[in-house]
């Protein structure tokens, strides 16, 4: 251990376990040798930063006055809570510090969501008559993007195909081929039109690309989108001003801006209950919504957001990680809560070999839905009306039969539960971009 001594004259120590993380930084992926002795990392007389702790990564107990070595963090990021019922912004941290950085990362950065953005992909899918259940096919996809240019093959992050795989394995296992395959067959006009109902971007370019979120936006944007969705399909907006009133207490601004006279009333003389109409225009199908809902609380329960499910009440949400893990993200939402991370450095570079949004951004989310539900009653996420819950095998969509072991509650809408016919949803490759608002042709690629 070290010893280290402060402006005050008073003394601590710094375990040798709390400064092994120091290694020196030589390139992307590549590290100094190992911490052996604090002589590795501290000289004489080193001014550094530290932080007072109790107990290490077991819970076991260090002795009084130990510390943890520190350091001023190169690395950016921003969360963002607000209520999806009304928009109202309940916390907000735009950087690491204010003092040295005045640029709010949830308002101001433009940074791109990466597979954050495939939730919307999937809703536009699920109104045109798709279904969690749908069958798309995961394998190789080239696009042929004209002379002179070179051909456009996404990839999944493994690197892997998996063939025909249901529309909920996609999103919980954020499948680029699949939503690639989805986006060209409803096209790229309709999830541009999903993408400015939303207000995450007025000009999502039309290109297939950003169906996996090349288009930049703000977390502050895609934060509001996804809480639309859990609200259930109705239009909100962002707000950190409920009211503002003059001197003499006569109201010059209300956020929300329903009338109801009944609600006002001094003193209780039997009148009825007032009855608040509800002004939010309509974004999409509630019954969508909660598709997507459920989907993403697969994606937290089976798919890259496992570390979520530590906080033990009722959590959706999805990663986002962009090329060489430059922005991860992690956005998502309880019944009456949605939350948004972002991280990355100001200068966009990558965050590290195997950084994406699981393993930086979903456990801050976590982190923090831990100490907000603390208190708070589980709550399941609400199902509107007109909705059918089938038991189906989580793998291949199917109704679930005896013996099947992954077996799961899957929301359908009336007429679009799984018959036992296989058919797939195939898309079209080695063919030109289309920067066109025209869909796939023909079938839109269903054999």
């Amino acid at each position: 251990q070290a010893l280290i001594g402060f402006v005050d004259g008073s003394t601590g120590v710094i375990p040798l376990v709390e400064m092994k993380w120091a290694r020196k930084w030589i390139e992307t992926g590549k590290r100094g040798p190992k911490i052996l002795s604090p002589a590795d990392v501290l000289s004489p007389g080193d001014v550094i930063i530290v932080d007072q702790i109790k107990n290490n990564k077991d819970g076991d107990p260090f002795p009084h006055s130990s510390y943890a070595l520190r350091q001023l963090p190169n690395i950016e990021g921003a969360i963002v809570a607000m209520d999806p019922h009304t928009g109202r912004i309940l916390a907000m941290s735009g950087g690491y510090s204010f003092e040295l950085s005045q640029f709010n990362r949830v308002t101001q950065a433009m940074r791109q969501p990466g597979s954050a953005f495939k939730p919307f992909v999937y809703l536009a899918a699920l109104d045109e008559g798709y279904t969690p259940s749908t069958l798309i096919l995961d394998a190789p996809f080239v696009i042929d993007q004209g002379p002179g240019l070179p051909k456009w093959r996404p990839a999944n992050y493994t690197k892997k195909f998996y063939g025909p795989s249901t529309m909920r394995l996609g999103i919980e296992k954020s499948r680029n081929l699949m939503t690639v395959r989805l986006a060209q067959t409803i096209g790229m006009k309709k999830i541009a039109e999903y993408a400015q109902r939303l207000n995450i971007t007025e000009n999502l370019s039309k290109t297939l690309s950003s169906a996996l979120g090349s288009h930049e936006t703000t977390l502050l944007r895609l934060t509001t989108a996804y809480a639309m969705l859990v609200n259930g399909g109705k239009q909100v907006f962002p707000t950190l001003v409920d009211r503002i009133q003059d001197r003499h207490g006569e109201t010059i601004f209300l956020h929300d801006n329903r009338n109801c006279v009944n609600c006002r009333a001094m003193v209780w003389t039997s009148q009825n209950i007032p009855e608040v109409t509800d002004q939010r225009a309509k974004v999409t199908d509630p019954k969508s919504a909660y598709q997507v809902v459920s989907m993403l609380e697969g994606v937290v329960e089976r798919g890259t957001g496992r570390r979520i499910g530590a906080v033990g009440k009722p959590l959706a949400g999805k990663t986002g990680t962009t090329n060489e893990g430059k922005d991860t993200w992690f956005i998502g939402f309880s019944p009456d809560l949605a939350v948004g991370v972002f991280t990355g450095f100001d200068n966009p570079k990558t965050l590290g070999r195997r950084e994406t949004g699981s393993s930086v951004a979903a456990p801050i989310f976590r982190d923090f839905m831990s100490e907000a539900l603390r208190n708070k009653t589980a709550l399941p996420f609400r199902i509107p009306p007109g909705l059918r819950l089938v038991r189906v095998n989580a793998k291949t969509g199917k109704q679930a039969r005896s013996g099947d072991k992954q077996v799961i509650l899957e929301a359908f809408k009336p007429g679009t539960v799984p018959s036992g016919r296989d058919e797939v949803l195939e898309g079209e490759s080695w063919t030109v971009e289309r920067n066109s608002d025209q869909p796939a042709t023909g079938t839109g690629g269903l054999y």
